[in-house]
């Protein structure tokens, strides 16, 4: 009795810390189990079983977004070597879609949580900005997969999105004005518009937000 008791506690203060409903916690639940190999934390290895991860060609920025301290909530920096189920609840609460109860200011805090994510995973250094080398390699990794794109036109594309990025932010450069990169102010500015709560979500069965990281 105390056992199920103290078990109901737990999940109801999951519920209160990450927005999840108990069967969503249950089903993840399940999964993390899976994922886990019935063990109590999850390694990075533990992913390379993931199907829809396999052919991913940002699938390491990926794995490496669950181990991030940025997004677990832990520090401004470094990767943790294992994370625990409230670990990947943590991490799985920023794919949650908008509840239609959500008030306004609500549904612009998960926006932001998601956009944050987002950002966390091109910002690789953790130095609040993103530059275009992290800006490149990321969608040289994207371009990877298709024959049809040579290296160099990868990079022209990538730097095109880059000054793109830059002038949404600063305006109009001068052709010797150097961008530092963008902050999170200025993603948010970016991304502004953009429809990203349906991009990020995640069915509770196949936990599909890995698939949606393409």
């Amino acid at each position: 009795m105390g056992a199920a008791h103290s078990a109901s506690e737990e999940v109801r203060e999951l519920e209160g810390k990450t927005g999840f409903s108990s069967d969503q916690i249950e089903q993840l639940h399940r999964r993390f189990k899976q994922l886990s190999g019935d063990q109590p934390t999850i390694r990075k290895e533990n992913f390379n079983n993931v199907p829809d991860l396999e052919l991913n060609p940002i699938r390491s920025k990926i794995v490496r977004a669950f181990f991030d301290n940025r997004n677990l909530r832990k520090g401004p920096s470094g990767l943790a070597d294992e994370i625990n189920f409230e670990d990947f609840l943590t991490i799985m609460s920023y794919f949650r879609p908008i509840d239609t109860t959500m008030d306004e200011e609500q549904v612009e805090l998960s926006r932001k949580e998601k956009l944050r994510f987002l950002f966390h995973m091109y910002d690789s250094d953790s130095d609040g900005r993103i530059t275009l080398e992290e800006y490149r390699n990321v969608v040289e990794e994207l371009l990877s997969g298709n024959p049809h794109i040579e290296k160099e036109s990868a990079r022209s594309i990538a730097d095109g999105a880059m000054m793109e990025a830059a002038s949404v932010c600063m305006g109009q450069m001068e052709p010797d004005q150097v961008y530092e990169g963008i902050t999170f102010e200025d993603f948010l500015k970016i991304w502004q518009g953009i429809d990203i709560e349906t991009k990020m979500h995640v069915r509770f069965l196949n936990m599909e937000a890995m698939a949606l990281c393409h």
